[in-house]
């Protein structure tokens, strides 16, 4: 038995409560993974899991040892890829999960730059909006809006994301521009269904208590781009996040709506399981984002240069 072998194969399945899926994840069988599992289970003298035909638990035993066999796990990986740092360039599959509005138009140097200097690892991206657990998903890492799912996940923040209402000047002489938050709910409003505050969002304005309205809009999407679009068509009013605003508004094709009142920002954030912390290649991928994106970011920078948004965050 290998001993290390058996562990690792415990902790996949603990923490994605499935069997299948940690053989996906370690690429091998299930068949492969459940040997293991007992194999470790004989050697303790006890069952590790609690196991019916639609899921798997951990037994009492299982939940005592898990937090260890994480750590052993963990901090055999990173011995193995400090190692492997010295000898060779790092090497292998890092998959990542990425929303869509941060993805397009602000990530693709970033990889550029990251696969020209590590050109052996492969990164794997999938796109999209979904609020996911990197665990259960096979993620080594994820960006979100959301808290994390899991208090197995680790959070680093990166950047703040600032939201702005704003339309086409054009719609805007057609259909009047709102001087007040309830003016909009006159308009035809393009709305991101992913916020985390749904559709209910507070108006800060420099005096006085913040205005909090529910939003009736009549075009919701997943999109953040789509809405944009939207906007440019001189379709309605839309509240998206300024890195996918700032360039429009730069170059005045859309205008800010209702300037003098702030909204609440949201951090883009990564998670990550906390056995895949000492990951060499998470941790490469990991200081190439923060070197990128610390501090303001640009398209917040550009407006605040323009002196079109507020320095302060309202959170």
């Amino acid at each position: 038995m290998d001993r290390f072998l058996v562990i690792e194969a415990f902790v996949r399945v603990a923490e994605t409560r499935s069997f299948a899926e940690a053989a996906r994840q370690m690429r091998i069988s299930r068949s492969a993974v459940t040997e293991r599992v007992q194999q470790l289970e004989a050697f303790v003298g006890a069952p590790l899991f609690v196991r019916n035909t639609r899921s798997v638990h951990l037994s009492e035993l299982g939940q005592t040892f898990l937090h260890e066999c994480t750590e052993l796990v963990g901090r055999t990986d990173e011995v193995v890829n400090q190692m492997r740092e010295v000898t060779t360039s790092p090497a292998g599959r890092l998959r990542v999960h990425a929303l869509p509005g941060f993805v397009l138009g602000h990530l693709a140097t970033l990889l550029q730059e990251f696969q020209a200097r590590y050109p052996q690892i492969v990164l794997d991206i999938v796109v999209n909006d979904a609020a996911i657990d990197p665990v259960k998903e096979g993620f080594d890492c994820a960006f979100q809006i959301f808290p994390p799912r899991s208090e197995e996940l680790v959070s680093r923040k990166l950047f703040p994301v600032r939201r702005v209402f704003c339309a086409s000047p054009t719609y805007l002489r057609r259909w009047g521009v709102p001087r007040a938050p309830g003016d909009l709910l006159r308009h035809r409003l393009g709305w991101y269904s992913g916020y985390p505050t749904r559709e209910r969002v507070a108006f800060h304005g420099a005096q006085g208590a913040p205005i909090a309205l529910d939003m009736k809009p009549t075009l919701l999407s997943n999109s953040v781009h789509l809405l944009r679009e939207y906007a440019l068509e001189h379709a309605g009013i839309v509240c998206l996040p300024t890195l996918v605003a700032s360039a429009a508004v730069v170059a005045g094709e859309l205008v800010l709506v209702l300037p003098k009142y702030q909204l609440s920002s949201f951090w883009l954030s990564v998670f990550y399981p906390q056995a895949a912390r000492s990951s060499l290649k998470l941790k490469l991928f990991l200081e190439s984002l923060v070197r990128s994106f610390a501090g303001t970011p640009p398209w917040d920078a550009a407006l605040l240069e323009a002196g079109l948004i507020a320095e302060r965050l309202i959170e």
